[in-house]
């Protein structure tokens, strides 16, 4: 994006596009907003679309698609098999990434059961620089465990580290001593850490894992779903990259690994997702799950007319206009809440602004779920939905006992080209009111809780009269005001 300077000497995110479809959006007043999350069993997941104002739960599946994406669905083959548009996408992808062999899948979740099923078998061990849910849950299943490399920069809630999803290099190449390359199917390097912050990994860094990939013989898979936000950080943040283009940076991070994977819904603004592979040997292993869970070899459980979105949504990723719209977004709220002593996950990453929860109520112990709560309450004060990524997040260990987690983030996903600046506004005021009010908010219990990915469907409640509490003091502050 163009540096643009205000004659006002405000710095503001300038959108290089304009609206041309618009979806009506409703603000309910805060009684009806204690309703719904009670009806919800405090989880967000179970809101109503219809009692939501500004959705930041995810960017998943929600990015606004372009013109061209819109125009390309009408163009789509919906041939079950051989269809003209599977080709369109696979063509696409082997430009971007420069990898022989593409399969589809119906989004990222899909492509980590496949090569968890196929690389994971029981006591391996999977290094990454930092888990995803899903990911984790894969390869437990299949009977391996997750060991997470970070940096220790990574858990540190305000830093200036710029890249805070590197790989502690030096750890990888200890772990593969000491358990042997046999014991380790895959390397995984998470584009955008999702669970930390939406944190970058470098390009140097890449290059020192591949080395280290190498040494041992050991394959390196990227989980490029998030990959047009670290893109942009490489291209501003890193040295020796910011005269570099977005394509020279993608087909290098990819030349760097053996397979790359992503989540469509993320990477692409469309809705489904795949594996790019390098090996033929690989390929012929992976190929066989799809038709089994996914659908035929050219849809991957994917509808045709999202594959042409997505084919187009790729070729807009090496747009620098398109992918620097999100992260400047997100550095804006995440600047003007720090600015105001709100406590926030700096520096700002991709995905959207991060909340402490750790921070923002410190009275709550991490057994009582401060980010639940803390989502709980600012969809109470608001009608922003944003998504818990702290302990409710993890599973409990096998003794029953709680896993805490290492950080307690409230996320506020900003969708690519979703929300307008006065929206952004709005949010910041509604959480500034709630930070002078925390004292009031408590914790959280559960009533219903699922044994696998609980956040997704568990039900909680408040630990007190705690929301009632928020809604008097809201009245008070605010009057009328929805």
């Amino acid at each position: 994006m163009t540096t643009v300077a205000f004659y006002s000497g405000e710095q503001l995110p300038l959108e290089m596009h304009k609206v041309r479809i618009v979806q009506k959006i409703t603000l309910q007043p805060i009684e009806r907003r204690l309703e719904a999350i009670t009806d919800a069993g405090n989880n967000t997941f179970l809101l109503k679309n219809a009692d939501i104002f500004l959705d930041m739960l995810t960017d998943s599946g929600v990015n606004a698609m372009s013109d061209r994406q819109q125009a390309a669905m009408l163009v789509a083959d919906d041939s079950y098999a051989g269809s003209a548009t599977f080709t369109r996408l696979e063509n696409t992808l082997q430009s971007i990434f420069g990898m022989p062999y593409f399969l589809p899948a119906h989004q990222g979740r899909a492509c980590e059961n496949l090569l968890a099923q196929v690389l994971v078998t029981p006591g391996s061990t999977v290094p990454m620089n930092y888990h995803f849910t899903t990911t984790k849950a894969h390869i437990v299943m299949n009977g391996g465990v997750v060991e997470e490399l970070l940096t220790p920069s990574g858990l540190e809630v305000t830093s200036t580290d710029p890249f805070k999803g590197n790989m502690d290099v030096a750890a990888l190449r200890k772990l593969a001593t000491d358990l042997g390359a046999e014991k380790i199917p895959f390397v995984r390097m998470e584009a955008g850490t999702n669970l930390i912050g939406g944190q970058p990994f470098s390009l140097a860094n890449l290059r020192e894992v591949r080395q280290a990939c190498d040494e041992f013989g050991l394959l390196l898979v990227l989980d490029a779903s998030l990959l047009a936000d670290n893109l942009w950080f490489i291209r501003t943040r890193e040295a020796g990259c910011t005269q570099r283009s977005i394509a020279d940076l993608t087909r290098e991070i990819a030349d760097l690994c053996d397979v790359v994977y992503f989540s469509a819904r993320k990477l692409g603004c469309a809705r489904g997702g795949g594996l790019c592979v390098r090996s033929q040997e690989l390929y012929a292993r992976l190929r066989p799950l799809v038709p089994l869970y996914e659908g035929f070899l050219t849809y991957g459980g994917m509808s045709i007319r999202e594959m042409e979105a997505l084919a187009v949504g790729l070729e807009e990723t090496l747009d620098e206009d398109m992918i620097s719209q999100g992260p400047q977004f997100i550095a804006y709220m995440v600047d003007e809440l720090d600015r105001r002593g709100i406590p926030v996950i700096t520096p700002a990453g991709g995905l959207g602004c991060h909340l402490d929860a750790k921070r923002f109520l410190d009275h709550i112990p991490q057994e009582l779920y401060p980010a639940g709560a803390l989502a709980s309450a600012t969809y109470l004060v608001s009608g922003v939905r944003g998504m818990e990524r702290g302990t409710l997040s993890e599973q409990r260990e096998p003794d029953g006992s709680e896993r805490l987690a290492e950080m307690e983030l409230l996320r506020l996903a900003l969708p690519r080209r979703v929300f307008t600046l006065s929206q952004i506004r709005y949010a910041i005021d509604r959480i500034d009111w709630l930070y002078q009010n925390r004292r009031l908010v408590g914790g959280l219990r559960f009533v219903e809780e699922p044994e696998v990915l609980r956040f997704f469907y568990g039900r909680l409640e408040p630990v007190s009269d705690w929301q009632q509490e928020l809604v008097t003091a809201f009245r008070r502050d605010l009057g009328d005001s929805l």
